[in-house]
């Protein structure tokens, strides 16, 4: 039964490069796991964008002297070359600065208003008196009430995860110029979250067996700690407009409007397919099924704070139909950490790995590959260049690339380039065995890939290849081939269909390899479908987004049925071998 999978992933600050913490984290799973659902046959819509409001953006700005607008499309253009490069097939990947946008989120603000989930409130925020002007909450850096962590955000501890108000910090001041602001009041819509409480509990404790743990246990307790009203506008000038009068100094502060972007991206792909009612099959179909991949520091708002935004608003938005509500999240996969040789990765301190820089030198698939076998799903992991270099010799290119290699090789040089027959003694055991245990990973691997185990999945494949160079070594066929070339050629025919299986079972994670595999053995068309950019016209400017057209894809996740005879390609190697000195090079440049 063909489902509709919605697969949504943590909006991305405009302000710098991606790192690899970004990618292992939120941007590689969900391709992943998309892709997956392609080969499935599911309908997937995989949506995202850049955020172009955040504070982060206007503090990087003020820093360079340039506009927002310009920072951020800067580092949005970036994030499309860097997406393309590794392979990440979004439906829409669009920012927050779109007209679509801000209508959407302004129309969801009205709605939560109608419903009497806003209240207005009078109080004291942070307002410099050298820039004349309030602090938005990522301009004031303090000390942790809780961890006691110095570096604490004016909304967010880095150290222990907690959500902050500004007031809360110890010993606040500005993050530009040092200074210590001062209280002043001002007035700012609020999310009854108090009043939404009893809904999200419900939402939390409503079959979330499928979650992982740590997102569950994380959420749940945030909700003991019990909700308050939270400010959902800020004395800002960059961001949306507020949709009343006497508002024009404040606009919709960021960690509201941000999240609504995997609706309002729906909604603008839609537009875009020229079916503008069609984003309805995955928000209002009971049987679609959302999936956020963030990291952890968003937990709280992707499982606590966005259902309670669609609660607010009845879950009816651009629905007339009275028995149909909003789908809340079914799943938030939110992975753990990634550290970096032995250290939390840091942008301030610039100790990361920037995603452009790594991809200008590694290949996409190597990449890949690493990053989902080190997945932080479950604990905090660690990138080392020594086990980069290791696990890309010893797995990827020893277990898999060299069977590849040997089998493809073999036959195009023996075989007259073509897939070898199966000899008139048919299959013995060994042979359907190998066939059946691989053909078995359709199975196996696909129900770790639809529980979002990438790691475990990758690793079964990659066991099931280990397991086919052992047949392989019991079967020698290069040396059965100088007395019995038919019976050889039945076992490189044996081994050219399991690796056509593994072809497809290693496509979510290698699908630039896997594609060259598939063009070797003599397929011809593309197993996933086409990766553009394009530029949409607005009323007032043009946005560039990342699309991806999946019509013309081939590749299905199904058992190999290679015919005997078909003609191959000259095989290459798929995977660079990568010298073990390659490490300590690596290390220097970031020391």
């Amino acid at each position: 039964m063909t489902e509709h999978i919605l697969v949504c992933t943590a909006w991305p600050y405009a302000n710098g490069d991606l790192h690899i913490g970004h990618l292992a984290g939120a941007y590689l799973p969900p391709d992943i796991f998309a892709r997956y659902h392609r080969l499935k046959g599911n309908k997937v819509l995989m949506v995202s964008g850049s955020d172009s409001h955040g504070t982060p953006i206007t503090l990087r700005a003020d820093k360079e002297g340039v506009s927002p607008r310009e920072l951020f499309e800067r580092f949005h253009n970036s994030f499309l070359e860097t997406f393309q490069q590794i392979g990440l097939t979004y439906d829409l990947f669009t920012h927050t600065d779109t007209e679509n946008h801000a209508q959407v989120s302004q129309d969801i603000f009205t709605a939560c208003l109608e419903n009497d989930y806003l209240f207005k409130k009078t109080e004291k925020q942070f307002f410099s008196e050298t820039e004349n002007r309030f602090l938005a909450d990522r301009y004031i850096e303090g000390t942790c009430p809780h961890c006691d962590f110095e570096g604490a955000r004016g909304d967010q501890c880095d150290n222990c995860g907690k959500l902050l108000e500004p007031t809360e910090l110890v010993n606040p001041r500005s993050k530009n110029d040092g200074s210590t602001p001062i209280l002043r009041e001002t007035e700012h819509f609020y999310l009854d979250l108090g009043a939404l409480s009893d809904g999200v509990s419900d939402y939390l404790n409503d079959e979330k067996t499928h979650w992982r743990a740590n997102v569950r246990n994380f959420s749940l307790g945030y909700l003991k700690e019990g909700l308050r009203g939270r400010p959902i506008t800020r004395d800002i000038s960059w961001g949306i407009p507020i949709p009343l009068e006497g508002y024009d100094t404040k606009r919709l502060y960021v960690w509201f409007e941000a999240v609504i972007g995997y609706f309002s991206g729906s909604i603008e792909w839609a537009k875009n397919s020229g079916d503008p009612s069609a984003w309805k099959a995955w928000w209002y179909d009971p049987s679609a099924k959302s999936y956020y991949f963030i990291g952890k520091d968003n937990i709280p708002f992707h499982a606590v704070i966005w259902p309670a935004e669609l609660l607010a608003t009845g879950r009816r938005l651009y629905e007339t139909d009275e028995n149909k509500s909003l789908n809340l999240p079914y799943d938030v996969p939110a992975n753990e950490y990634l550290n970096m040789e032995g250290a939390k990765l840091s942008t301030s301190r610039n100790w990361a790995i920037w995603a452009p820089d790594l991809l200008s030198r590694y290949d996409a698939d190597a990449v890949r590959f690493y990053l989902t076998a080190i997945a932080p799903e479950t604990r905090d992991t660690d990138f080392t260049f020594a086990d980069f270099i290791r696990r890309n010799n010893d797995e990827l290119v020893a277990a898999w690339g060299n069977l590849v290699n040997r089998v493809l090789g073999f036959a195009y040089k023996r075989y007259e380039g073509q897939v070898p027959p199966i000899g008139p003694a048919g299959l013995d055991e060994a042979d359907k065995q190998i066939l059946a245990e691989v053909e078995a990973g359709f199975e196996t691997i696909g129900n770790l890939l639809g529980a979002v185990k990438l790691k475990a999945a990758q690793e079964e494949a990659l066991r099931l290849s280990r397991l086919t160079n052992v047949y392989l070594n019991d079967k020698a066929p290069w040396k059965a081939f100088k007395e019995n070339p038919v019976a050889a050629g039945t076992s490189i025919y044996v081994a050219l269909r399991v690796i056509d299986n593994l072809k497809i079972l290693f496509a979510p994670f290698l699908p630039h390899t896997c594609q060259k595999l598939h063009e070797y053995l003599g397929y011809e068309g593309q197993l996933f479908g086409r990766q553009y950019t394009q530029t949409f016209a607005e009323t007032e400017q043009e946005h560039t987004a990342l699309c991806y057209d999946n019509s013309q894809a081939i590749g299905r996740w199904k058992p190999s049925q290679l015919p005997t005879g078909q003609a191959m390609q000259k095989p290459g190697p798929l995977f660079k071998k990568l010298e073990p000195e390659l490490a300590e090079e690596e290390l220097a440049k970031l020391l």
